[in-house]
């Protein structure tokens, strides 16, 4: 991304258009996985690995419902966290975060809230790093809008919020587009997280804006972010090696767009997982045709529901590692986008073992090998 991409920023983004956004899942799905499309301006470029940054807005309902507990109208005046002058409720709405509670949040809550505020002592009994465990329980599954329920009273003034509150921050999502196909837009592949927690619905704060409140035709703010760390190789006819399983998969279509769309030459090995080959295959036509057109060398994909025994994307790295281990040797780089608690560690313990065996080494000498890509940067990460 070059330097002069770089006139929209998180604190000043462009304002895209939604051109699509439809739900890529089955309606079998245990899962809502949508595309999104969103427009570009003249001069914005971006480069495969790069993220997108969407500004998510708070849920009017939620936003009437905190005003509503707090005793403010909403039109009273504030100073943002930039010094300047706004109304609470559009505050409420597009600068402060209201969703997930944390601990930070519940300390300054405590603080600055009179003695009369009931559970205030078990409130301020969450303080400190001794109690973290016991503030991470309350907090789990908790917004803003519940600690203000059980324990009302502690604002009296709206300016308060900007103590209490952390700032409303974009979310960034892997781009799953190339701009050598798509000029003036930017894909991206969202999972729109729903779950029920103390009595109440809740959405995940950008997905549900982009699954509920971002038809087509609305508009967004958004930014471009370089990631440096996540790049295809500079020689195009190095083999590429990626593993994508669930929304992990986005970075790669734009890597197999980009080869596609430039006639690269080096060979594409992907691997994706999901739970149903039915309702959870993501862009399975396109990865088909990437696959007959030999854009894609070997697609191995690892549907965890459809037979008795789950099946990951690490086992399908076992079946083939002494293949993986050829490409490896071929100078092949190796990519994994996605969860980073257990999928991204599973995939690199079954590399390390492809390498062991391939190798015939030691556990060690492995680690070594595997450093070396790190090293060289054929080894890399964009998990979360």
């Amino acid at each position: 991304m070059s330097t002069e991409t770089q006139k929209y920023t998180r604190n000043s983004p462009y304002t895209s258009t939604m051109l699509v956004n439809y739900v890529l899942t089955d309606k079998d799905s245990e899962k809502e996985t949508r595309h999104i499309e969103l427009s570009l301006e003249d001069g914005m470029t971006y480069t495969p690995g790069d993220a997108v940054g969407i500004q998510p807005t708070n849920r009017d309902d939620e936003v009437e419902a905190v005003l509503k507990v707090l005793g403010f109208k909403g039109d009273e005046k504030v100073l943002d966290f930039f010094k300047k002058e706004d109304t609470l409720e559009n505050s409420l709405r597009t600068k402060l975060h209201i969703g997930k509670l944390t601990r930070g949040s519940v300390n300054s809550y405590a603080k600055i809230a009179p003695e009369t505020v009931p559970g205030l002592d078990f409130l301020k009994g969450l303080s400190g790093q001794d109690n973290k465990s016991k503030a991470e329980e309350y907090v789990w599954g908790r917004e803003f809008l519940d600690l203000i329920t059980e324990h009302p009273g502690g604002i009296t003034d709206p300016q308060q919020l900007f103590t209490v509150l952390q700032r409303l921050t974009p979310r960034m999502y892997s781009i799953a587009s190339s701009q050598a196909r798509h000029k003036d837009a930017v894909h991206t592949t969202v999972r729109v997280v729903r779950y029920h927690t103390h009595n109440r619905d809740r959405q995940g704060l950008c997905s549900g804006h982009l699954g509920e409140r971002a038809d087509e035709g609305a508009t967004m703010p958004i930014f471009l972010h370089a990631n440096v760390n996540f790049r295809l190789p500079e020689d195009t006819d190095t083999p590429v090696i990626m593993v994508g399983p669930g929304t992990g998969v986005a970075p790669f279509r734009s890597f197999l767009q980009h080869r596609q769309s430039h006639g690269h030459k080096g060979q594409n090995w992907l691997f994706f997982g999901e739970q149903r080959s039915a309702s959870d295959f993501l862009y399975k036509d396109e990865f088909q045709g990437m696959l007959n057109d030999g854009t894609l060398t070997r697609l191995d994909t690892a549907f965890s529901r459809d037979q008795h025994k789950k099946i990951y994307v690490q086992d399908r790295m076992k079946e083939g590692q002494a293949e993986l281990w050829a490409w490896l040797e071929r100078g092949a780089y190796f990519y994994v986008c996605g969860d980073a608690s257990r999928m991204a560690k599973d995939v690199e313990q079954t590399l390390l073992d492809a390498i062991a065996n391939g190798k015939d080494c030691s556990p060690e000498h492995a680690q070594d090998y595997l450093n070396e890509l790190k090293k060289q940067k054929r080894y890399q990460l964009d998990v979360y």
